[in-house]
């Protein structure tokens, strides 16, 4: 009893550091991208996905590691493995080398060199560029935003996808775009904690009601966007285009509040639940239209 107590609480530590849910939809992304180059659902599809999400935990794990010490100046992270103390900085560090050896091992044995160097660069990306970028300027996150462009691409080139297609540009772009304002939805509920800890933020330049427009402004873009995919793709369905504008339609309109602005908590959770959400039946949508 007492062991399975201790394997539960070192399981929840682990799943912390490596930020499951982050990681996950990393992982689903890269599934989505194997889907969309193969055509096809194939068992050689689970390996590669796998070490992605390996991979993708390993660089959250590092950045555990490399932001312990701002993470103790913010309320949304103080309790986080490392700050807390739950975990050593060295045991820390040490799981994200592993899990990051393990992962591109598991990558480059289960599909190809170039799906692990697009792994590899992933994590240089996030970890040496964009994490040190976050404390010079508030529009890091463009560049970092890169990050979330480069799984699907993990699972075209594992699938034998070629780099220059335009399937795959449009999707990674898709990627890139969605990622922004992602994180302004965050900087909008969290602002004054990254501004204490030191993180320079469009907030110390912009009201919370001028962010809430960018923000908009981005979603409308990553709508459009998600429109014109289907030009791009492989015997696209009227089906897609139906579900495509249907889903953005509903986005569009979920996210009308942020137009009008008043610093609502409710506002900002409903707006970020929707975006990831609509993140995910827009890859859905492409993938089961792949599939049939």
């Amino acid at each position: 009893m007492i062991l399975a107590k201790r394997f539960s609480g070192w399981l929840d530590i682990v799943l912390e550091l490596g930020k499951f849910r982050i990681s996950l939809l990393v992982c689903l992304s890269t599934a989505a991208g194997y889907i969309l180059a193969s055509g096809y659902l194939n068992p050689s599809m689970i390996l590669p996905t796998v070490a992605v999400f390996i991979l993708a935990s390993g660089s959250a794990a590092l950045n555990h590691y490399q932001e312990r010490d701002l993470d103790r100046l913010m309320k949304r992270t103080s309790n986080r493995p490392v700050p807390s103390g739950r975990v050593t900085p060295s045991n820390a560090l040490g799981l994200a080398v592993g899990l990051i050896v393990v992962g591109s091992i598991l990558l480059y044995r289960s599909s190809n060199s170039t799906a692990l160097l697009f792994g590899l660069v992933t994590v240089v990306w996030y970890n040496a560029a964009y994490t040190p970028l976050k404390r010079k300027t508030p529009l890091a996150v463009i560049p970092g935003a890169l990050i979330g462009a480069l799984p699907p691409a993990i699972g075209w080139t594992a699938a034998g996808g070629t780099l220059l297609d335009p399937f795959l540009l449009i999707i990674a772009l898709f990627f890139f775009v969605w990622q922004i304002p992602h994180f302004w939805l965050l900087l909008l509920k969290f602002g004054d904690e990254f501004e204490k800890a030191g993180y320079p933020t469009l907030t110390s330049r912009y009201s919370s009601q001028q962010i809430a427009k960018f923000t908009f402004s981005w979603i409308l873009v990553t709508v459009i966007i998600s429109m014109i995919i289907p030009v791009f793709g492989i015997n696209s369905s009227l089906l897609l285009y139906l579900g495509l504008f249907l889903i953005a339609m509903w986005l569009l309109m979920a996210s009308r509040n942020l137009l009008h602005f008043t610093e609502d908590v409710d506002t900002l959770k409903n707006a970020f639940l929707n975006i990831n959400v609509y993140i995910m039946l827009v890859m859905s949508a492409l993938t089961l239209d792949r599939i049939w």
